[in-house]
């Protein structure tokens, strides 16, 4: 027995019968989901978007229109109180943020300063700053913390009304968060017409019905000046019209207490609803101006024009006008939900279409258990019953982690899905770990329960250290992604936990469980693994030549990155990658090419995709900023939309792109740190400057596969090297740990060859984790779909590169940076034994 208490043992299969209780609404169809508790059924995990389809967008809110309209409320608000106590001013005006006027009166400063006292001191954070000129001048600045503090105001407020806009839609449950100081993040599900989404939110739906000023004609008032109290406006005709209106509306949004589209024969009309106290009020108005000509405006806009006729006395206005019966739809929409604080700008646009959403779930779900199948057959060909039991231990972990993720609303990214076929291999390299300790302890005590007990509680601090590297490069992907990179990130942090847990509880429950029933005597029969435990590869003997390959190649790899550079995405460059799908016979990129070179400013690129339907176009960054770049991918849409189908949409606005290249350099960076005081901080200083050489090894010729293979590098890219850091430290620990423990009983030992040996005896492990986890991402770039292959490209070489750099660039750095053997020799210690016996690799006594 393993001596596992009772109470333990609850502990453990409760956990796991709670997550498989979980997970079970994940196996289940729509319809036996909606008949569960509702705390039941909504643990159920939830697909991202590039796995259900749908779209993602990050919205601005405009700055410079909250400013000009708090410059237009605190102008009006200096003149009602200066009016109010009898203050003669003049030249009221207004410029940015800043206001100026003239008390006429110099004997009336210090009443007008009382007046203004509340808006100049009145509070802690008043929101102008008062200065004084001679002869009654005053200059008014608003302040930085007023303008934020009603950015902050209009982003609360655009949240409602973007909300209730998306809820009229009909479409899945939307995600409305907000990001930073004057960003909103928005994401809908299932959306099949992203164009309609961007045109809904995009548009502030500022709605007046105002009356035609027919003082003079509009040659006339542009020629001149327009009276007062009267702006000359145009129609949204081809070409416009202009009218002369007066400012005043008669009736503006909030007089509009419902709104209804009407759609007949294809088009459609408007019909407001008004107020109880705006309908008595437009009968009024519509009596005494019978014959005038009333035009509805739209953002500065005139949509409509009519002539009163009769009275309007019902307290419902139809609008009139040629609207499709889409357009009478949104404009309804609008009107319900009310017109935005300000202007929304998108800045990031990730779209993809339903359809191919599932189509990468599919591929994803056969990547999963392709890589389960082939990681499982490795195992039990290498140890047998212990296979079955590391398989059952690797179901339980994939269970767990779905389970988490419902419980916290965690959503699977296409990404995510790479991070569960990682989470399989680092899995079982906790298992290996474990299986080869325990191998070890038996050949010692030759006594199978003392080997196990010693094996799993030995092994347990090496499987602890090795993925806590992994969380903590997890953590910071975290921290510095969004989207589906960061469900990746959260997916892998899961993963982390869980595989600590399966690994050395559930696991060693489980064999507790065998030990009790079959009461065996012997691990090894059938075990198969120790056809490595014989090596004696001399690993340092070469270690100069490899060392210099390795430099040569890091160093040619820093003169390719510095002169030819990689191809960098939209997530770095900005700009736009639009997926196309023809909707008869194959694509044709020479002609798309031809067709958006003529009216896209800017370098257009146009790819095939393999099955010959469908295409690729970038479009680069455009000059002009987040406006230039969707107007960019309108054009496009215009251009090819009656032969073509919009399958994907990405767009990146310069603002995004310049924060997610600052943050990803923060986050490899901050990677590399973090690992460098970690590993500093468990072993001698050596190891750590080791580590970090190994690891920036890996993440130059990473690097140097996007230069030479012309691969686009972007926020994936970046998870990916992440991820190759992540699991190269977790080998390089690994072997670190066996070395350090041999220091400590060895040190009269030559370092060369007590490295060699530690390698040895870990080789095993090496090459069955190794071996594990390319295996698994060799399944997800089989059968994970194109979307996803490139990454997975990355990540198998990088585990590859990773692998060799544990041994051939981590190791050799303690010998160039002479570790000393001698700090690590406690008292009491033996000398240890000659250098013959611990170089066949055979496991320390």
């Amino acid at each position: 027995m393993l001596h596992v208490s009772w109470w333990k043992t609850t502990l453990i299969w409760f956990a796991v019968l709670l997550s498989v209780l979980l997970a079970i609404p994940n196996l289940l169809g729509e319809h036996t989901v909606s008949s569960l508790p509702s705390w039941w059924a909504h643990r159920k995990i939830g697909l991202g978007l590039d796995l259900r389809g749908g779209s993602h967008l990050l919205l601005k809110i405009e700055r410079d229109d909250v400013e000009k309209d708090r410059l237009e409320n605190l102008v009006s608000d200096i003149a009602s109180r200066l009016r109010t106590v009898n203050i003669a001013y003049s030249g009221l005006t207004g410029t940015g943020r800043k206001i100026e006027l003239r008390i006429n009166d110099t004997a009336q400063v210090q009443a007008a300063l009382t007046a203004l006292h509340p808006l100049t001191a009145g509070s802690d954070k008043p929101p102008v700053k008062l200065s004084q000129g001679a002869n009654g001048a005053m200059t008014f600045d608003i302040t930085d913390e007023d303008i934020n503090s009603h950015v902050s105001s209009a982003v609360v407020r655009s949240m409602k009304v973007i909300r209730d806009r998306i809820a009229q839609l009909g479409v899945g449950e939307p995600l409305i968060r907000r990001q930073g100081r004057d960003r909103i993040v928005v994401q809908v599900p299932d959306l099949a017409d992203p164009q309609r989404l961007k045109n809904l939110l995009g548009q502030p739906a500022e709605l007046s019905f105002r009356l035609v000023d027919q003082s003079m004609t509009v040659q006339a008032a542009m020629d001149g000046h327009p009276p007062a109290g009267s702006d000359v406006m145009f129609s949204e005709d081809d070409p416009p019209v202009g009218y002369l209106v007066q400012r005043q509306p008669i009736l503006s949004n909030v007089d509009f207490a419902d709104a209804e589209a009407v759609v007949n024969n294809g088009g459609g009309t408007v019909s407001v609803k008004l107020t109880p106290e705006a309908g008595h009020r437009f009968a009024q108005t519509t009596a005494s101006n019978l014959g005038r000509i009333v035009v509805v405006v739209l953002d500065d806009q005139i949509i409509s024009t009519a002539a009163l006729k009769t009275v309007i006395a019902t307290g419902e206005v139809d609008i009139p006008g040629d609207f499709t019966a889409q357009g009478s739809q949104d404009l309804a929409v609008m009107i319900k939900s009310g017109p935005l604080p300000a202007t929304l700008t998108p800045v990031e646009e990730r779209t993809i279409q339903p359809g191919l959403g599932n189509e990468a779930a599919r591929f994803g779900i056969i990547a999963c258990i392709a890589a389960a199948l082939f990681v499982t057959a490795l195992m039990i060909g290498f140890y047998r019953l212990l296979g079955v039991v590391a398989t059952i231990s690797l179901i339980i972990n994939i269970v767990m982690v779905v389970a988490i993720m419902g419980l916290f609303g965690i959503a699977l990214t296409l990404p995510g899905v790479a991070a569960i076929v990682l989470i399989i291999g680092i899995g079982l390299d906790a298992l290996v770990l474990i299986y080869e300790r325990v191998r070890e302890e038996e050949k010692k005590t030759h006594l199978l329960v003392d080997a196990l007990r010693h094996g799993f509680n030995r092994a347990a601090a090496t499987v602890a250290d090795a993925n806590l590297t992994v969380l903590i490069v997890a953590a910071i992907l975290f921290y510095a992604s969004s989207g589906s990179v960061r469900g990746f990130a959260a997916t892998l942090i899961i993963g982390v936990f869980t595989t600590f847990f399966t690994s050395c509880f559930v696991t060693r429950s489980l064999v507790d469980m065998w030990i009790s029933h079959r009461k065996p005597r012997t691990l090894l029969v059938g075990v198969r693994s120790g056809v490595f435990d014989n090596a004696n590869i001399r690993f340092m003997g070469i270690r100069r030549f490899t060392f210099t390959i390795s430099a040569a190649l890091s160093v040619a790899t820093l003169l390719a990155f510095a002169t030819v550079g990689m191809h960098l995405g939209i997530d770095f460059a900005g700009g736009s990658i639009i997926e196309v799908r023809a909707k008869q016979g194959v694509a044709d990129p020479a002609d798309i090419q031809s067709r958006l070179e003529n009216i896209i400013p800017g370098d257009v690129q146009v790819d095939r995709l393999t099955d010959r339907l469908g295409a690729v176009i970038r479009v680069h960054a455009q000059d002009g900023g987040e406006n230039a770049e969707q107007s960019a991918v309108t054009l496009v849409r215009e251009e090819l939309g009656k032969d073509y189908d919009f399958a994907r949409v990405e767009v990146v606005g310069p603002a995004v792109s310049g924060e997610i290249t600052t943050t990803a350099s923060f986050a490899v960076l901050a990677a590399l740190i973090a690992i460098l005081i970690y590993i500093w901080l468990r072993f001698e200083w050596q190891f750590a400057v080791g580590a970090i050489i190994a690891t920036l090894h890996d993440v130059i010729l990473t690097l140097g596969l996007f230069v030479l293979s012309g691969m686009e590098f972007n926020m994936t890219g970046i998870a990916a090297i992440l991820t190759i850091v992540g699991y190269s430290l977790n080998d390089t620990v690994v072997v670190y740990d066996r070395m350090r423990e041999n220091l400590k009983r060895y040190s009269q030992m030559p370092l060369p060859i007590l490295i060699d040996a530690s390698i040895n005896q870990t080789l095993s492990r090496t090459i069955l984790t190794s071996a594990t986890t390319l295996l698994a991402l060799f399944a997800l770039y089989i059968f994970g779909g194109q979307v996803i292959r490139s990454f997975t490209f990355v990540l198998l070489f990088g585990v590859a590169v990773g692998t060799f750099s544990s041994i051939y660039i981590a190791a050799p750095v303690l010998i160039l940076f002479k570790l000393r053997p001698d700090k690590f020799q406690a008292g009491g210690e033996s000398n240890g034994p000659a250098a013959g016996d611990i170089q066949s690799g055979k496991p320390a006594v």
